[in-house]
């Protein structure tokens, strides 16, 4: 076969990999479903706020692990405590300075199955220009049949907001409010195959 040819073959193979339906297009965040929390400590009492709008981006089998990504993107300005007088400065730059960054990222590297519907992701989390390796334990439950089945993702991890520049200068302050930060999440997201 010459060179030409062999060429020919392969763009012919890439074209029919290109056009073949992917399990992994039909994964889809079920927003009504799903909610983003946090739990900051202030004066060591306990404070929780929610990000209202974020999504994720979803490719996974759990029988293909290593070509399984989680994607996740959530709007900072979206970010609540509830509180009108709190909610009006998260977004200036000594927090979350959601005008200069107005996301905030997660892009999963590995997948790891523990077993019992439990498994670990790892990837880069990166929050006010600041990108950070993490950890999150995943536990997944699904719920009804195909073609309606839903899987949910739950689980909570711990983020050391000075690390990321959240709340500088007199915020600084751990005594005031404490650095590490609790991530909440309920995802619920539909066209996952059963585990």
């Amino acid at each position: 076969m010459n060179l030409s040819v062999s060429r020919l073959v392969a763009c012919a193979a890439l074209t029919g990999l290109l056009a073949a339906p992917s399990a992994f297009a039909q994964q889809k965040l079920v927003p009504a479903q799903s909610n983003l929390s946090f739990v900051i400590k202030q004066m060591g009492v306990p404070v929780e706020g929610q990000f209202k709008v974020f999504d994720a981006q979803v490719a996974f089998d759990p029988a293909k692990l290593p070509a399984s990504r989680i994607g996740f993107t959530v709007d900072i300005g979206s970010a609540t405590m509830g509180l009108k007088e709190v909610d009006v400065e998260l977004p200036k730059p000594v927090w979350l300075a959601a005008v200069k960054f107005p996301k905030a990222t997660f892009e999963s590297s590995a997948i790891k199955s523990l077993g019992g519907g439990k498994f670990e992701v790892v990837g880069k989390l990166a929050i006010k220009g600041t990108s950070r390796d993490v950890t999150v334990p995943v536990t997944l439950v699904q719920t009804g049949a195909a073609p309606n089945l839903t899987t949910t993702a739950t689980g909570a991890f711990s983020i050391p907001r000075l690390a990321f520049k959240v709340g500088e200068a007199e915020w600084a302050d751990t005594s005031m409010v404490a650095d590490e930060v609790q991530v909440k999440f309920k995802l619920a997201v539909s066209g996952i195959q059963k585990i």
